[in-house]
């Protein structure tokens, strides 16, 4: 049932264009209720959508190349888990991982297909050895798992070795990032609590309220989560809380606010005072900011479904505006790998979109109030272009300098940068300005 499930998730996400984190959700409640592998399906459909493009190169080498390039999603889906669980599953047996997919393409698509899979993956396990190409974006490409044309655009960036620097650290599993409920307990307290359950818990070298653990699963099951005492949230996005600098009472809006890691951290830095206003236009996106700020007691925060181009009324009202736009993700490949295949989208309209959110935002700022652009990509033209440009048209606001807030080795220019190599969290970038009277 695993291997089925996993399976139709699969082909929902390269089919449909779904992403995985809803449907694993979605799938894993009925597995864990049939008593199913759910850690085994998890990591089979994340392995098989993070690597998709390496999996494809290796299978092409033992088929006809053009026919293969034409081959059904359907048939390349099984192929695709039968080569993952071979080369990147050590626990399941070779034979079991090629007769159980061989036997399910089977009764999916017939006999004629589950043969032909079963010919690929044996021929992959008689000869493993596959040469990748010479052309260095295509083989960063092929070797790691990524479309050529994002490649490419990176090397253009940061050269050839940063790239595949990132490249890899993106198909690696960092740890996992907590950040501390301070209305609730402290880092030193969280830290001493897990220990005595013999869990290594670790302050980060950077973001005063988050912890590091390689022990997930043992975190996550623990009561301390369900409680209230810490939330899953990777450093990148603390430090541009901390960047907008909360204070107690104010009144703060948070445009694009769901899922509301930002928001909550926002509101607990504000020690539950003030109000923090978060507007989304996604539904179930805002119930989960709404179930995490009942878990972490926050009554502060007011919740308001609807589009932020829409909500208003405009008032230059708000002591702190933080604009969390759309962008193209490229700091969060690692945990959202479907964001990796999504390289071909329109960039031109993301930055537009995100130019009407930058000015949306900043309408809403009270005089000498703080206003906060931040994305989670380390495209330029998404983040230092876009500032700039919104500075040269905005001349009421004047960039803060984010070293004022954060470690320099986190800064350039005055605005906040992590790259996820050098930094060992996502990318992300912010930058902070003030509207002068």
């Amino acid at each position: 049932m695993v291997r089925q499930e996993a399976y139709q998730t699969i082909l929902r996400v390269f089919k449909d264009n779904e992403f995985s984190d809803t449907l694993l959700r979605q799938r894993a409640k009925r597995l864990k209720s049939n008593r199913e592998n759910v850690a085994l399906f998890y990591s089979m459909v994340k392995g098989v959508v993070k690597l998709r493009g390496k999996l494809d190169y290796i299978l092409a080498q033992y088929a006809d190349a053009a026919k293969f390039a034409a081959t059904d999603i359907k048939i390349k889906a099984w192929l695709y888990l039968g080569l993952y669980q071979l080369i990147y599953l050590d626990s399941i047996p070779a034979h079991a991982a090629i007769n159980e997919t061989v036997e399910l393409a089977k009764e999916n698509l017939g006999d004629k297909v589950g043969d032909f899979v079963n010919a690929l993956l044996r021929a992959w396990q008689r000869n493993p050895e596959v040469e990748y190409p010479s052309d260095p974006v295509q083989r960063i490409a092929s070797e790691h798992s990524y479309p050529p044309e994002l490649i490419e655009r990176w090397i253009k960036l940061w050269g050839r070795e940063d790239t595949e620097y990132l490249a890899i650290w993106y198909n690696e599993n960092p740890k996992l990032h907590l950040r501390v409920n301070g209305t609730a307990t402290t880092p030193e307290k969280l830290i001493q609590y897990f220990a005595k359950r013999d869990i290594k818990v670790s302050p980060s070298p950077v973001g005063k309220m988050t912890l590091l653990t390689e022990a997930a699963d043992e975190v996550l099951d623990d009561v301390a989560f369900s409680e209230g005492y810490f939330s899953i949230q990777d450093t990148s996005s603390s430090l541009i809380v901390e960047l907008l600098d909360p204070q107690p009472n104010e009144n703060i809006l948070d445009l694009f606010a769901a899922p509301g890691g930002k928001c909550s951290y926002i509101a607990e830095l504000m020690q539950n005072t003030g109000e923090v206003v978060a507007v989304d236009r996604i539904p179930n996106k805002m119930k989960l900011l709404k179930q995490a700020a009942d878990r972490l007691q926050l009554g502060n925060i007011k919740l308001i479904v609807t589009d932020a181009f829409r909500y208003g009324p405009v008032a230059p009202a708000y002591d702190r505006v933080l604009v969390d736009a759309p962008c193209s993700g490229w700091g969060v490949f690692g945990r959202k790998a479907d964001l990796r295949w999504q390289a071909h989208q329109n960039i031109e309209e993301l930055v537009k979109l995100q130019e009407k959110a930058l000015d949306r935002g900043a309408s809403f700022v009270r005089p000498e109030g703080i206003l906060v652009y931040s994305t989670c990509t380390m495209n330029p033209d998404e983040n230092e272009r876009q500032v700039e440009k919104f500075l040269a048209r905005n001349p009421r606001f004047t960039l803060v300098g984010a070293e004022q807030k954060l470690p320099r080795d986190y800064t350039s220019g005055g605005m906040f940068r992590s790259l996820p190599f050098r930094h060992n969290m996502d990318g992300a970038f912010a930058a902070k300005m003030i509207k002068t009277r």
